[in-house]
Formats: structure tokens, sequence, C-alpha cells
């Protein structure tokens, strides 16, 4: 599990190493690591020009020490001082010692078009808002140089708490950071700025509990429901879809396409689209009853392509067991009886709906997804999985919020997420808790995405056909 911690723990953690450590020893650990990741990504580090973008306090010192660690292995290193009076004192000194110089940054554009590496220590952790003008011009004019950047802890400019980028901030090609992940690392807008991550271990001990996490391959795999010898299809588990209209039958059939490679035992649709159902897949179960007549299930899939089918919402927010709603479902889903059930509830929203829902611009959800998410969770005492270039998993009860970190562009196509939802609810009806379910359907979902695409385009019916090959990956790491 890659964990990620706030700035409060982060620090906390820092002071507790700190007072058992000799001064300055702290900081030098992460000078070494930096330097390390610097020298690497230079591939020869004499003759390379060096500059560093230094602000006040300990980020801005880590650079100065880094740099003085390239500066002894013969890099021309140059600081460019955006607050001289308050650089690291004993940064500027190692590096004046070491044969670097400083200068202010009127002088930099040149030297910065020139370099073969930048080093971001302009804000840290603990910086809020946009850069600077005299930061902010310095950023713009690293962005169009030839210049490998690399941040120090993260990109100056960004969140580190919320992945929000409220202004400009540095666009790096590789972010080395110290100690833990930090969200704002694996969130977008955030973590497009990030580039690559490098983490560099320097001893804190940090709480059990995270403040986000992302499952990777060994947590997906002992999460996968797996039959045994005793299984037959009804203890597997059986998932209702509650989807499709006249208007959109196709979402029907692509629900069910994830459901049935999801892991439940069997797939009981419901719905206007049955015969589109039953001639894509033979083995569903098939009726047009209502959610309440079709027989028993262990979760249900509602929402996917309904139109304005209130009353399958409805019947199905009424059943005992767990239920994903997604697409249409979550326009017509009654707060109130959302937050009245005590059964699991799984809504999977993209960002568009989850605004609406909000009742905020969709900009507003896109620039602040963590928080985003957690509000969606609250109001409707729900877990809510949210969609998108980062997709968030914030469960009901609170605690740490998963992040999926796998996917790609291509799986932004029309009825990916009717797949994702057949494909979830799988799981919630094989036994897997909502955030479970949420978190695993969108791992496999990102991965199959990978796969089915390789670099091309792809249809929906393409990610659900490589979900198989997604869960073989998973079950064989």
């Amino acid at each position: 599990m890659r964990t990620a911690y706030s700035v409060e723990t982060v620090r906390a953690a820092e002071r507790e190493l700190m007072a058992r450590l000799p001064e300055g020893a702290l900081m030098q650990r992460a000078a070494a690591g930096l330097a390390a990741a610097c020298a690497d990504l230079l591939g020869r580090v004499y003759g390379r020009r060096v500059v560093l973008l230094v602000g006040s306090g300990d980020n801005g010192g880590d650079a100065l020490f880094a740099g003085a660690r390239l500066a002894r292995r013969g890099a021309g290193v140059t600081a460019v001082l955006l607050a001289p009076e308050r650089a690291h004192g004993g940064g500027l000194a190692a590096l004046r010692r070491a044969g670097g110089r400083t200068v202010a940054p009127g002088g930099a554009e040149e030297l910065i078009e020139r370099a073969d590496l930048l080093l971001d220590g302009i804000v840290g952790i603990g910086g809020k808002g946009g850069l600077r003008p005299d930061a902010a011009r310095l950023a713009e004019v690293a962005e169009r140089s030839r210049a490998a950047v690399v941040a120090v802890d993260l990109p100056s400019g960004v969140d580190a708490d919320t992945g929000e980028v409220r202004g400009a901030a540095v666009r790096a090609d590789l972010t080395v950071t110290f100690g833990t992940h930090k969200p704002g690392l694996l969130i977008d807008p955030a973590r497009e700025y990030a580039g690559s991550v490098r983490l560099v271990d320097i001893g804190l001990a940090l709480p059990d509990e995270a403040e986000l996490e992302a499952l990777q391959h060994a947590d997906v795999r002992r999460l996968l429901p797996v039959p045994t010898g005793e299984s037959d299809k009804y203890r597997r588990g059986v998932v209702g879809i509650a989807a499709g209209s006249a208007r959109y039958p196709g979402a029907a059939v692509l629900a069910v396409h994830g459901a049935l490679r999801g892991g439940a035992g069997a797939v009981r649709y419901v719905g206007p689209a049955g015969d589109a159902v039953i001639a894509r897949f033979p083995e569903t179960l098939v009726s047009d009853r209502g959610p309440e007549h079709a027989g028993r299930v262990q979760a249900w899939v509602v929402g996917p392509g309904a139109g304005d089918d209130a009353s399958a919402v409805g019947e199905v927010l009424a059943s005992d067991v767990p239920v994903l709603i997604d697409a249409d479902g979550l326009r017509l889903a009654d707060r109130d009886a959302v937050r009245a059930r005590t059964a699991p509830t799984l809504m999977t929203p993209h960002a568009g709906e989850a605004a609406a829902l909000l009742g905020v611009p969709r900009e507003e959800v896109e620039g602040a997804r963590l928080a985003s998410a957690r509000e969606l969770a609250g109001r409707y005492d729900a877990t809510v999985l949210l969609k998108g270039s980062t997709t968030l998993v914030a469960d009901a009860g609170g605690g740490a919020v998963r992040v999926n970190p796998t996917g790609t562009a291509w799986l932004a196509t029309a009825g990916s997420g009717d797949v994702l939802s057949g494909l979830a609810g799988s799981l919630l009806a094989s036994g897997l808790s909502a955030l479970d379910a949420g978190s695993v359907g969108a791992y496999l979902h990102g991965l199959a995405g990978r796969f089915a695409a390789d670099g091309a385009p792809v249809g929906a019916h393409d990610v659900a056909e490589a979900v198989p090959a997604a869960w073989r990956d998973v079950r064989d790491a």
C-alpha cells in the first residue's frame, strides 16, 4: 500500500525525529537523497550546469545542501535567491564552500535557459496559493527551457494536502519527496505538475492511518474474490443490474458486460433492454418485472442509461443489500432515501455529476477533488467513487481516502463508466465492502484500460474484454 500523509502529520513526525538527531542531520539526509536523484537524472554530474531556485526556509535549505553536493562532484551550480535575507544560512555557506555561486532573480533567465538541471526549492509543503510574481516568472522560464526540472518535496505552488493548484506553479519532470508521499502528489490537478515521484526515506515514524492510500498489486490480489471447491453460482454472489432504457440500451449491455467479468456467480438484469442483453450475453438472468420481483441478489447496480425511470431507483434503494448508484441513478436517487439505508451504498459520479449533487460548478470539483469526494460522502452517508483523471474513493465513515493508481486517458470514452459500475457491483455482490469494491473495481478497470488501449483508441467493450487479463496480471504478480 502506498500512503500519503498530511502536512500536519509530517511536521509532527519531523519534530519528533529532529529531537533525537544531531542538529541539521535530518536536512542532510534529505539533501543526500535529493542530490543522488539529481545525479541519476543527469547521468554525468561533472561539467553539468545546475540552477537552484531557492526560497526561504528549509525547502530552500534542502536545495542548497543538495547543490553543494553536486558542486563537489564537478557541476557548475548557481543559486537564484528569491529572498536573500531569509535564505538558509547553513545551506548558503555549504554551497559557497563547494564553489557554487548566487545571483538575484533579475539575472536568472539566461542561466535557466542554459541549464541542464533546475532544482525547485522555492516553497515547501506548507505553501498555500500560487507562486508570487517573481517566482511565477521563473517557473514560466523553467517550463520553456530544455532543462530537467526537479522539485524538492513537491512542486512549488501546489497544495500539499489537497492537490489544488490556485495559481502559477512549477511543472516538474521529477519530484523528490521526503519521508512519505504528500496527498497533492497523488491527486490531480497537482499530480500533473509533479512528474515522476521518487520517495526518499529519512526515518520518519508515521501513524498507522494515512490521509490517502493507493492500492498496489499485492493489496488487490488479497482482496480478489476467488471461488473454492465448494463454491456455486449463488455462493459466489448474484449481482442485479437495473439499467438501460429504450434510448440507451447499450448502457445496460455494457454494465452487464462489466458485471460478468467481476467475479460474481451470476448476473440478473432488470429493465427494458432485456433483448439486447440476452442477445449479447445469453448467460444473463433477465427479468422485466422490476427489481422487487427479480429474485434474490447480493447487490444491485442501478442507474446507467436509466433515463427518467425513478421507480427502479426507488425499489433498489429500498432493498436491504449493497447498492451501487451510477449515472442517471445519481440524479434520480433521493438523498434522504440514500442516507436512510442500512446496507452499504456506493455512488460513482464523474465530476459533472458530483458538481450537480453538491450544487457547485464542475470546475470547483475538478480543482478540489479530495474535498469534493469527502463532502459528497458526508452528505449522502455513502461511499463515493469520484471518477476522473484521479479516481478517488471516500468512505462514508471517514478514514483514509483511496486514490487509484491505474488507468489511461483512453478510458475517457463513452460507456467506460458503465463497465466500471458493473464490475464494482459484481465485487460488491461477492462480499467486498463498498470501499474495497470501489477501489478494486477502479484498479482493475484502469489496468484493463491500459491493456486494451496499448497506446491507441479503445471502446468500452474492449475494456470489459480486457478485465480478465488485468485480473490475471494482479493474481500472478
